[in-house]
């Protein structure tokens, strides 16, 4: 049996707060000599002490952490219900990921690293559709040891340059997976750091055969010379070609004197309709309201209220070798007991690894293979056995029989 555990290296709530940048004086002021307003900031080596405990890979798992609004879109029984629990789940997924409020940086993943985890799912009832028993093994799936009764996830850092991370998940008994694949750019902007994501996520609903396509907003660390902050900001989309629903949410920035920070609102419009038939502003990190036709408000969610699922991931002496937890332990250990020479050492480490498997490539000329993602024509990222494929192919073998 897998010994799957919580460790105290890995846990957000054990994340300390970040010290005054002003405390790190001439380590900030060697960093900003490097820089100049507009830089692409992809290739530039940032200090230590901002990094976060956990690689971007995990951090992506984070949009999973309230797992049963995600696999209840499935059990919404029109498209408009289905559509309105697609924004529900996307709105309140940010917060999980951003607990501190300090804003700090995960490790950027090196490439062909991995991420796994799944979580168990709270409050939710098996569906009667489910074709096989929902305690047996997805061995099948992305993470062999999760059940067709959990939620499974899986990452990989496909590229290097531009530096391309692809994610799925997915729900057997449900019959729901998601899609998505991000390429960052980090840009200087002066007393800040802009952070934009380039890519899509997708969610398909596979009873119903709807496809959910989405993107991701632009992430912006503010006051990096004092006590950094993190806010989103941006406009997104959500819309579904099958059925012509479609959002519209915009990540509004706090202004430079007063306002409120991580505040969004949200459209909702029917296909062929100018009049949005759901309104929806509030903040992320808190309470979102809906008004109704009538003019009335009511709560759309309030993710304080909401608990987060603890994922399940393997313990790092389980793990592969190329695997985040176990990539980057070492750095994780040092940030952990405070050991900035021994965080640093170990981070040098890897980088210089990563170089040098590089250079033998390119010497050899052997071109990267990816492990788990394939690139499609439109440049794009998609996971190799998604679950609608593996529930076509046990169809067509049903048939054959």
């Amino acid at each position: 049996m897998l010994d799957i555990t919580s460790s105290p290296l890995y846990e957000e709530e054990s994340e300390t707060e970040m010290d005054s940048m002003e405390s790190h004086g001439s380590v900030v002021a060697h960093l900003l000599s490097q820089v100049k307003i507009g830089m692409d900031l992809t290739r530039v080596a940032l200090p230590t002490f901002i990094l976060e405990r956990r690689s971007l890979l995990e951090m992506y798992a984070d949009y999973f952490a309230h797992p049963d609004q995600f696999v209840s879109i499935a059990d919404m029984p029109t498209p408009r219900e289905r559509m309105v629990q697609v924004i529900r789940w996307y709105l309140c997924s940010f917060h999980a990921g951003r607990k501190s409020g300090v804003a700090k940086k995960p490790y950027n993943p090196i490439l062909g690293e991995i991420f796994r985890c799944h979580w168990n799912i709270p409050n939710v009832n098996p569906s009667d559709n489910a074709a096989e028993p929902i305690n047996k093994l997805a061995s099948d799936g992305p993470v062999p040891w999760c059940k067709e009764n959990q939620l499974a996830f899986v990452a990989e850092q496909v590229s290097h340059h531009p530096p391309v991370s692809a994610f799925y998940a997915e729900h057997v008994g449900k019959k729901i997976s998601f899609g998505a694949h991000v390429w960052t750019k980090s840009k200087f902007l002066g007393l800040s750091i802009g952070v934009h994501n380039v890519g899509k996520g997708w969610v398909n609903v596979l009873q119903h055969g709807e496809e959910y396509v989405l993107t991701f907003p632009n992430g912006y660390g503010r006051s990096i010379l004092t006590v950094p902050w993190i806010e989103l900001g941006g406009s997104v989309t959500i819309s579904c070609v099958q059925t012509g629903y479609h959002a519209t949410v915009e990540f509004l920035t706090k202004p430079f004197y007063g306002g409120k920070r991580n505040r969004i609102t949200c459209q909702a419009y029917q296909a062929g309709d100018k009049k949005p038939f759901l309104v929806i502003n509030g903040e992320w990190s808190g309470a979102m309201e809906v008004k109704a036709l009538d003019g009335k408000s009511e709560i759309f969610a309030d993710v304080r209220e909401l608990g987060t699922e603890r994922k399940l991931v393997k313990t790092v002496c389980e793990q592969d070798e190329c695997e985040s937890r176990r990539v980057w332990r070492d750095v994780t250990v040092g940030l952990r007991i405070n050991d900035m020479d021994k965080a640093t050492a170990a981070k040098c480490a890897i980088e210089q690894k990563q170089r040098e498997e590089a250079r033998l490539r390119k010497e050899n000329n052997i071109p990267w293979q990816t492990k788990l993602f394939k690139e499609t024509k439109d440049g794009g990222w998609v996971y190799i056995r998604p679950l609608v494929d593996r529930i076509h192919s046990s169809s067509d073998q049903t048939n054959v029989t």
